[in-house]
């Protein structure tokens, strides 16, 4: 579909209509059996029950890049000032916090040990003025790359063995190697895929059971999906010209949920912008740990 159209697109449904100023990082809870999701720029925490269609929104004291579950229940959530905790009963902890002027957390991804790293931005996209680090259980804190711009998606291969990672501006999928005696060791950066010019740029991406990426389209209307070896394998266009990140939810971890963002968007001819989308039966995800904190 182009991008003046108004439907859904083909196979696209509608999860959750919403109005997120920055809507990112679907996260399946497994234990609850629900779909996280945040605004970010809204401070918003949301959950959405596929099963039911019961909603819950939570108000954070910051902007929120990222919420993802405990495994002792609760959430770890990358704020503005750093990494934090909510138990579960709802009471507010820090675990790393480290405010930097004018930066703010982004998207964050919990990887097979059960530590999360967390990515950070400027809030005015300066070049260089995030970062990755990876917060273990105890909150102790390793920067893995240091000076990136937009830090977003991150996500691991089915055996552990590779990262891949997007720092937006770059256009670039990027793939690391895992240290197999160092699980908090990433090298060997190179390209898995490169974004052609007019096509959008990578945000948000996760990782299925076949072991390959799949990409949310920042200004390209689309998510795409890599093969390991870097091939375009599928592109799914979306009615709204900022998705920003794609996640395996529901039954079985079939369904693929796609936040999306209303900044910027023309409301009449972008409806859903802002809204929680979601592609049934799109492949088979892979189960997600929750954070070991």
């Amino acid at each position: 579909m182009s991008g003046s159209g108004i439907g859904t697109g083909r196979g696209t449904e509608i999860a959750v209509r919403a109005d997120a100023v920055l809507g990112e990082g679907p996260t399946w809870d497994e234990a609850r059996g629900v779909l996280l999701w945040v605004d970010i720029l809204g401070s918003r925490v949301h959950t959405f029950d596929p099963a039911g269609g019961a909603r819950t929104v939570m108000t954070t004291e910051q902007h929120v890049g990222a919420a993802k579950p405990r495994a002792g229940g609760g959430l770890v959530v990358n704020l503005r000032d750093g990494v934090g905790l909510y138990d579960a009963s709802g009471a507010f902890s820090w675990l790393h916090r480290e405010p930097v002027p004018g930066r703010r957390g982004n998207d964050a991804a919990v990887a097979p040990d059960g530590s999360l790293w967390a990515g950070s931005m400027r809030y005015d996209g300066g070049t260089g003025g995030g970062n990755l680090v990876r917060v273990a259980g105890d909150g102790s804190v390793r920067t893995v790359l240091p000076e990136v711009t937009v830090s977003n998606g991150t996500g691991w291969s089915p055996d552990g063995r590779l990262m891949y990672y997007n720092d937006t501006p770059t256009g670039r999928v990027d793939v690391f190697d895992v240290d197999p005696g160092d699980p908090g060791a990433v090298h060997g950066r190179r390209p898995l895929a490169e974004i052609e010019e007019g096509a959008g740029l990578p945000d948000g991406l996760t990782v299925d059971a076949d072991g390959c990426v799949w990409t949310a389209l920042w200004e390209g209307w689309a998510v795409r999906r890599y093969t390991p070896d870097g091939r375009l394998d599928r592109t799914v266009r979306l009615p709204v010209e900022r998705p920003t990140a794609c996640a395996f939810g529901g039954p079985g971890l079939r369904d693929l949920y796609v936040t999306t963002a209303a900044t910027g968007a023309d409301p009449a001819g972008q409806p859903l912008a802002g809204s929680l989308l979601v592609l049934p039966d799109a492949g088979q995800g892979l189960p997600q740990p929750a954070f070991a904190g």
